[in-house]
């Protein structure tokens, strides 16, 4: 692994002023790499198993890690994390400095770094990429926009569902080198959400070439522009070269105009193996090199095969979540604390889930400062799930579990057998479950996020950064299809938690808002924090596995 549970205890993630003061750093490009620069074997291609396609290859309109893996391989942040750590380092900016109000941020930017279309870099390209987030026009774009939404809460106009006041409030180019970006209030998730890969700069020029804004929504379905589609253009160690629907792959190929340590592989190319068991016979067979989120019962077997199987701490959550917005009886507390009793998750930690995962109180891990280790538990108990739907009037609820197919996540490595399990669950406590099951980027996230089909689902997060409200402010803070329910006080509580900038009390506002979400409301059931793994040929050297599940592929050599 590569922290211990000690060691991710003592991670920092610079919220608030101080640590951005200690994080305003300034180093060399190779240091911050990753190292191992000067060792391994240069050129040759890797193929990589990915479990699902990508949305799409533009940043701002993604959330999901199919479509990031790749993206991240080529684009680049102001502010990026240290290989193998959630710490922050340079990225596209060597240093970082707020203002006293921490309402102001200004980015010292590296030099004679370039586009992949062989424009500069510079901060012009930065505020562009700032004011396109903020200004972007249409609802099905902005739709698409979940960080955005999450982290600067509104735009210039909202559209369609986008509400809340914006956080954003200009960009300045002082100089070519010099980036100031102002806010309207203090945010505690600064400066650790700049590393965020949805807030990846992208070249203005391609931008505009290619349509990078035309989004259009049809019914549920979306269809993203060219930029997206065809000409992703960032700054990253690889350059994008083609999607190849028919076979499933993605190519990307070594960008040697690279401001870095250059990529070593010639080429990286994702090969889209929606089965999992599919992807394990081809890492046998040789035609892949790896992939994500091996199953947790062939660890010992692929390891016994000669395969390098290597767990990354646990920083995620999965949750059953619940759809108050169609089925009454869901609006009712009671009811889904019943369903809450009624799941055994402590069994289905230990049989579905790999070694080191731990049954979930609450929707961030414990290492997350603002835990509370007082808050309302929901031991299993089907007894109590039968009384409680009793009291609700409730009993013979048949409700609707939408279950993601083409996937395996970090915090979630076989959704159909875990669905399985909560499934049998909650029929011997009286509740009759339909399964509705959809491909992950063919409808499921469509269905539940935006549409909100469903009564109950299956899904999860791995932390970008360390902070609360990245977990429950990314899941609560604002109203979303995928709970149904639109509650001003729990927004507010979460907002006022996140603009409290002494450390301390930060951390105790984030408290009461678990003890309140686990007690008053429970729009969602915790489930688990699993410990993620990645597998990869014993040809492969140079991968540092990221608790945020951040790879780089620039360091990997292929022997």
């Amino acid at each position: 692994m590569v922290h211990s549970r000690t060691a991710r205890r003592r991670w920092t993630a610079a919220i608030g002023l101080t640590g951005a003061a200690v994080l305003a750093l300034s180093a060399c490009a190779q240091s911050e790499r990753g190292g191992d620069s000067g060792s391994g074997k240069t050129g040759g291609t890797m193929v990589f198993g990915a479990a699902g396609e990508p949305k799409n290859f533009d940043p701002i309109f993604n959330d999901d890690g199919e479509s990031f893996r790749p993206i991240r391989q080529m684009y680049d942040t102001l502010i990026t994390y240290k290989r193998g750590s959630a710490d922050l380092a340079p990225g596209l900016a060597e240093k970082w400095e707020p203002s006293a109000d921490g309402k102001s941020w200004t980015f010292t930017l590296r030099k004679n770094v370039k586009f992949h279309d062989g424009t500069p870099f510079n901060a012009a390209a930065v505020c562009f990429n700032f004011d396109r987030w903020f200004n972007m026009k249409g609802a099905a774009a902005q739709s698409q926009m979940i960080y955005y939404g999450d982290v600067f809460g509104g735009f210039a106009k909202n559209e369609g569902d986008a509400a809340g006041e914006p956080l954003y409030k200009s960009c300045e180019a002082k100089d070519e080198g010099t980036a100031v970006l102002n806010l309207n209030a203090y945010k505690g998730a600064f400066p650790a959400a700049f590393g965020l890969t949805s807030f990846s700069i992208s070249s203005p020029d391609a931008l505009k070439k290619y349509d990078a804004d035309a989004v259009q929504q049809s019914g549920d379905s979306f269809t993203y522009p060219a930029y997206a589609t065809e000409h992703p253009t960032g700054t990253g160690a690889f350059k994008f070269e083609k999607f190849d629907k028919a076979n499933k792959t993605i190519t990307l190929v070594r960008n040697d105009d690279y401001w870095g340590d250059k990529a070593k592989l010639d080429k990286l190319i994702f090969k889209i193996i929606p089965d999992e068991n599919a992807r394990k016979q081809e890492l046998k067979a040789g035609t892949i090199d790896g992939y994500d989120y091996p199953s947790p019962a062939d660890y010992n077997t692929l390891k016994s095969d000669g395969f390098n199987v290597t767990p990354r701490p646990a920083f995620n959550i999965l949750y059953l979540g619940i759809n108050g917005a169609n089925t009454p009886a869901l609006k009712d507390l009671r009811v889904r604390q019943a369903i809450a009793y009624a799941v055994n998750r402590e069994q289905l930690v230990k049989t579905k889930l790999p070694a080191g995962a731990e049954v979930a109180t609450q929707f961030h891990p414990k290492t997350v400062a603002g835990y509370a280790d007082d808050v309302q538990k929901y031991p299993y108990d089907v007894n109590k799930a039968k009384e409680l739907l009793a009291q609700a009037g409730a009993t013979g609820l048949t409700l609707k579990f939408y279950v993601p197919t083409e996937v395996s996540r970090p915090y979630m490595p076989n959704p159909t057998e875990i669905a399985a399990v909560i499934t049998d669950d909650l029929k011997a406590a009286g509740i009759n479950v339909e399964i509705v099951s959809r491909p992950w980027n063919g409808g499921y996230k469509d269905d539940v996020q935006k549409a909100g089909k469903h009564d109950l689902h299956l899904l999860g997060w791995t932390g970008d950064y360390n902070d609360a409200g990245n977990f429950v402010g990314t899941f609560f803070g604002r109203a979303k299809a995928e709970f149904g329910f639109d509650d001003k006080n729990l927004f507010d509580a979460l907002a006022a938690a996140d603009a409290v900038v002494d450390q301390t009390k930060h951390a105790d506002a984030y408290k009461q808002v678990n003890r309140d979400i686990m007690s008053k409301y429970l729009p969602a059931v915790p489930v688990s924090h699993s410990p993620p793994a990645i597998v990869v040929s014993s040809k492969i050297s140079g991968l540092v596995p990221s608790p945020l599940t951040d790879e780089r592929f620039d360091t990997v050599s292929k022997g």
